[in-house]
């Protein structure tokens, strides 16, 4: 079965767990032994030097080279029993006695004991492995995995009577996240282009712009793969956010010619104009959106990846916008725009809603008026919107998060015992778990749970060993995996002595905590010291962090010395005395107690253990271990209590080193309902800044890795990034627009997306999301204010734009101008806000497999965008109200611009 599946394409190894491993046993006999004046030091000196195998070069005869080899490795019983001990000839007579291995002990092919115990679904099992290679497309390995697995159980397995099923495909998972992002994308396409159809009220227009949608999410998929990009969820959410998104440039440029048309201008003249005009302004909206990834494309964390998916799928999608903008659109528009109504008339009207809209418009327009008219008005209206919208982020922005976990059908769980307990004793505590579960199998009672009851259980495994135990288990419905967690660790947590944690599996980590795993690192000199730093942190952990409330602590290796153990001291005058050293003392007890593997060979096509070992059940209590024999150099069998001193102590299960120094770790996974953040702050101020304050042992340090670690490295890095992308996208704006000026009023619209961004993740964890599901402001969530940056700014530069080209081509002045492209950019303004934010929308409304990953991203920028609308049409009239000066200075250059013009075309 290894062997089968470590041919399947994509797969880097295989391997199996659990059973027990044959070996090829020497048992010696110690009365046997004493009789030929034998040790097992020198049977197992000769059977080592026995068994080997090597190469001894080559000789070359006419044409040919041939390898030389020696083959004495040991592969049948025979052989191990003509292994000859001791060899001596007898004076005179010739004759040459041996002592062989099959005089002193019996040579029989057996099994290893197992060193752990697995059930699934009640029945002892065999777990395989298969690791799948660096860079291996994940779906097309599980599709060659489930085609082998399918031909083992069609063939060999099914004559063995056994049979092999897959309790863990992460694909699963990754198919269903595909899925749901392919129906949204569809959905949001067909919601942006209803929005279309709403203000246009014709289907001739909105087909002009509802064709950018196909055009760029296609061109983006086949730009990606010339890329070299794989598609993936997020590459897929990203371009689900270009949805709405690659409408804006077509939007502007439709509504402007559609404007000419009505105007009267013939459908020729009107896409000219109407292009010409804006292509300025679409342009610097277009690369603002691109450039302000530049800094994310460049981040080399963890989350740089995910981050340069979308930032890779989005750039490529709104730059073929662009295109698709200043030439599709255009050529569309004078064949599909023959026939438009004049200025005012529409085809149909809705009641409500243009009631509304047109008095929206005119309450605009008289905040407009009033605000050019009076500058104190001004002033009050830009402080107020900026301080406001600034104060409230930096008020009710959330505490961060790391990484999302996802909403993966898979539970893990792991159950650390007191130090000590032997398999059995864990296997009957795996048992009792298990008998506690059971009710809830789906091959049990059912696959339907009744209402209110707990979800019922697919798959159910345990692996048992000595130093913990570890579960996993799935849901019949994906959708309730999370509520396994309770269901199973309350059975879990009833284990007296027993540390356990059960939560789900993380899509960005492997085993328990995910990626919110915060690690305490306890280091210093002494382990004695070091534990009982580690023990005061446990005990204040218990107050800063009940465990009622979902907080789990497991230390690392253990807070105890309390690994039993039997210690034997040689004696080493004794052990002079019988011709023994303190190392063949030692292997002597490990033969006649547990075994010595000698080497590994192979027989037949299977490798295994050579193993020296005593007779069975030497030992079966602790007392048994001074009663070993020990066989000396004259042939007496005497007890290992008479060379050595026997006591029964304890140690160290394991002992941890960071940087050379020993250390303990305190492994912290915090209740999904609590910010990370929250959780590091808490456990710094009230753990750590107090034990420091009182005092810690000489040398001790205490400091927080992990995630705690991971997260401060990427929020410094995303600060930095933050201000880099305003930055870039301020001078991107400085160099189309040939000012420092106009660039700086737009980029004063960001503090009000930001603040529409806070409450967008606001209003989905406190109206769309039950409270058991909150969505933390993650890394990924952060995004959504980068994307912001980029976006947010084009509505200012409409604005921005559109006034100085009234002022620099139509000669109004700065009042007339200021109001005519705020009367004039509403429309456009809203709805190229609309299509973005319900071409958006499903992937924020529609639950899943993969919407936590991009759920709170796409409610940042659903907020941002749909606040910002409405006040950058209340924020840079005002501003540009203040620079009436600087746009009287524009008539004037205009008007020299005209003259050089004419003065070059006269020459």
């Amino acid at each position: 079965m290894v062997e089968r599946l470590e041919r399947v394409p994509g797969v880097a190894g295989a391997d199996f767990r659990g059973g027990s491993r044959r070996e090829l046993r020497i048992i010696v006999d110690p009365e046997r032994l004493a009789a030929y004046r034998l040790t097992v030091p020198d049977v197992l000196r000769v059977l080592r030097d026995a068994s080997a195998s090597s190469s001894a070069g080559k000789v070359d005869e006419g044409k040919r080279s041939y390898i030389v080899r020696t083959e004495g490795e040991i592969v049948t019983v025979a052989q191990a029993k003509d292994v000859v001990l001791r060899r001596e000839s007898e004076d005179g007579s010739g004759r040459v006695s041996r002592v062989r291995v099959g005089d002193v002990a019996d040579v029989v092919f057996g099994y290893k004991e197992p060193v752990s115990r697995r059930r699934y679904l009640g029945d002892d099992t065999i777990t395989l492995d298969a690791v799948r290679e660096a860079g291996a497309n994940v779906i097309d390995t599980m599709r060659g995995i489930k085609a082998a697995v399918e031909e083992l159980n069609t063939h060999i397995l099914r004559t063995e009577k056994l049979e092999i099923i897959q309790v863990y495909d992460e694909t699963v998972y990754i198919d269903a996240a595909i899925d749901l992002v392919t129906q949204n994308i569809w959905a949001g396409g067909t919601l942006a282009a209803l929005i279309l159809l709403l203000f246009l009220r014709s289907w001739r227009p909105t087909l002009v712009v509802a064709l950018a949608i196909p055009v760029s999410i296609v061109g983006a998929f086949v730009a990606m793969a010339m890329l070299g990009r794989s598609l993936n969820v997020i590459s897929l959410a990203g371009i689900a956010f270009a949805v709405g998104m690659v409408v804006d440039a077509a939007i502007v440029v439709l509504e402007n010619i559609y404007r000419y048309r009505e105007e009267g201008k013939s459908p020729m003249v009107a896409a000219l104009l109407g292009t010409k005009q804006v292509w300025a302004a679409v342009f610097a909206s277009a690369l603002t959106t691109v450039v302000v990834f530049a800094p994310v494309l460049m981040l080399e964390l963890t989350v740089g990846q995910l981050f340069r998916d979308i930032a890779v799928a989005l750039s490529v999608a709104v730059t073929l916008s662009l295109i698709v903008a200043i030439t599709v659109v255009p050529s569309l528009s004078r064949s599909l725009l023959k026939k438009v109504s004049s200025k005012g008339q529409q085809g149909f009207r809705i009641p409500l809603l243009d009631d509304f809209a047109h008095w929206f418009a005119a309450a605009v327009m008289r905040l407009t008026r009033l605000v050019i008219h009076s500058k104190v008005a001004a002033l009050a209206m830009i402080g107020g919107m900026i301080g406001g919208t600034a104060l409230f982020t930096a008020l009710a922005l959330p505490p961060l998060d790391f990484l999302p976990d996802g909403n993966r059908n898979q539970v893990w769980g792991r159950i650390t015992p007191p130090p000590g307990y032997n398999l059995e004793t864990m296997m009957r505590s795996a048992q009792d778990i298990e008998a506690s579960i059971r009710p809830h199998w789906a091959s049990v009672s059912g696959p339907v749970a009744g209402p209110g009851a707990p979800p019922r259980i697919d798959h159910f495994f345990f692996v048992a060993r000595n130093d913990q135990t570890f579960i996993g288990a799935s849901a019949v419905d994906p959708r309730r995996a999370r509520e396994l967690e309770g269901l199973i660790e309350e059975p879990v947590l009833r284990e007296p002595g027993t540390r356990g944690s059960v939560e789900q599996s993380s899509i960005f980590s492997r085993g328990v905590g995910g990626s919110r795993s915060i690690d305490v690192d306890i280091s210093g000199p002494d382990l004695e010291q070091n534990l009982a730093v580690a023990r005061r942190i446990d005990d204040m952990l218990r107050d800063v962090l009940p465990r009622h409330e979902g907080h789990r602590v497991r230390p690392r290796p253990g807070l105890e010395l309390g690994a039993p153990e039997i210690r034997l001291t040689p004696d080493q005058l004794r052990l002079a005395d019988a011709g023994l050293t303190a190392r063949e003392f030692a292997q002597t007890v490990d033969a006649f107690n547990d075994g010595v593997r000698i080497a590994e060979i192979t027989v037949g096509d299977r490798r295994m253990d050579l193993t020296l070992r005593g007779p069975e059940n030497l030992v079966t209590a602790t007392q048994g271990i001074s009663s070993l024999p020990v066989v000396t150099r004259d042939g007496r069998i005497v007890p290992a209590s008479s060379l050595a001193r026997v006591e029964v102590t304890s140690g160290p299960t394991q002992v941890w080193h960071l940087e050379r120094t020993r250390y303990v770790q305190l492994d912290i996974r915090p209740s999904k309902l609590v910010p990370l953040e929250t959780v590091i702050n808490k456990v710094q101020t009230e753990v750590v800044d107090v034990l420091e304050k009182e005092g810690l042992p000489p040398g001790v340090k205490i400091r927080l890795s992990g995630a705690a670690d991971e997260l401060a490295k990427t929020w410094n890095h995303l600060k930095f990034d933050l201000l880099v992308a305003v930055v870039v996208v301020f001078l991107v704006m400085a160099v189309i627009l040939e000012s420092f000026i106009y660039p700086f009023i737009i980029i004063l619209s960001v503090p009000l997306a930001t603040a529409g961004g806070v409450i967008g993740l606001w209003f989905l964890n406190t109206v769309v999301l039950p409270a058991s599901d909150r969505q933390p402001l993650d890394m990924l969530t952060l995004l959504g204010f980068i994307i912001l940056i980029g976006t947010v700014v084009n509505n200012s530069i409409l604005l921005v734009t559109y006034t100085l080209s009234n002022v620099r081509e139509s000669g109004m002045t700065p009042e007339e101008a200021i109001l005519d492209s705020t009367a004039t950019r509403i429309r456009p303004i809203f709805m190229s806000t609309l299509t973005t934010v319900f071409g958006m929308l499903p992937l924020v409304l529609s639950p899943g497999a993969g919407s936590e990953l991009y759920r709170g991203l796409g409610s940042v920028v659903i907020g941002g965008l749909a606040l910002s609308a409405a006040l950058t049409l209340l924020l840079i009239p005002p501003l540009l109200s203040l620079l009436t000066w600087k746009l009287r200075g524009e008539i004037g250059r205009a008007r020299s611009l005209e003259a050089e013009h004419a003065a070059i075309a006269a020459e």
